[in-house]
């Protein structure tokens, strides 16, 4: 069986990434957390990652790294990653590819915290661009496949990508248009993000970093980790 190597389900949108989607699928994997704490450095996860990055995949004596990467050797072994249809799988991959790739006013000034809600001070124009555009890139998957997912009937690697923003947007209560918020509905109700959102919420662990960040997007308004 595969290892799938994540960090705290709190912080790492890039972690939720994978994990979903093997969850989603049905992918067995062996669930291994090494957390981001105050006396974890780059140097210890070098010792199970070439970046000393999460998330990481391990397949007996391979070592994928990167949540395109580990996607992209899923998908050379489960068809179920894209879609089918040509059209979809197309859509599909622009798209993770595009978040992959930007959004990073979004990444920068709305960190992810799965367990809060917070009020942003103000969304400039970098960021309004990143917020409409991704409401475009939902409403878009939904109307032209026909949903409930991004690119149709099945969960696929577009859904997973953007799982982590579906945890953003009910964080800051960012407006992504109505069938965006259909799409963060129904992804936030699949019980991949329930069990997701559960390990969040019991962690205990803080990472000083992150929570700079935090405090640096916006005013916390709830907090429902435990403490």
């Amino acid at each position: 069986m595969v290892t799938l190597v994540t960090a705290n389900r709190n912080y790492s949108s890039w972690s939720l990434r994978p994990w979903v989607l093997m969850r989603a699928l049905g992918i067995a994997f062996e669930d291994r957390v090494e957390p981001f704490t105050e006396a974890v450095n780059w140097d210890a996860f070098r010792g199970f990652s070439p970046t000393g990055q999460v998330p990481v995949l391990i397949d007996g004596t391979t070592t994928v790294w990167d949540t395109l990467g580990i996607t992209l050797y899923l998908a050379e072994r489960y068809f179920a990653v894209w879609p089918e249809d040509a059209a979809a799988r197309t859509f599909a991959q622009c798209v993770v590819a595009e978040m992959h790739g930007g959004f990073s006013a979004l990444r920068n000034q709305c960190t992810m915290n799965v367990g809060v809600r917070a009020t942003l001070p103000a969304i400039g124009a970098d960021l309004a661009r990143d917020i409409a555009r991704i409401g475009e890139i939902l409403g878009e998957g939904l109307d032209r496949f026909g949903g409930p997912w991004l690119a149709g009937a099945a969960f696929t690697a577009a859904d997973a990508f953007y799982a982590p923003v579906a945890f953003r947007i009910r964080t800051y209560g960012l407006d992504v248009g109505v069938r965006g918020a259909q799409w963060v509905e129904t992804i936030l109700a699949h019980p991949a993000m329930g069990e997701w959102e559960a390990a969040a919420l019991a962690e205990t662990w803080r990472e000083a970093e992150h929570e700079a960040d935090l405090a640096r997007c916006g005013v916390i308004t709830a907090d429902y980790r435990k403490a």
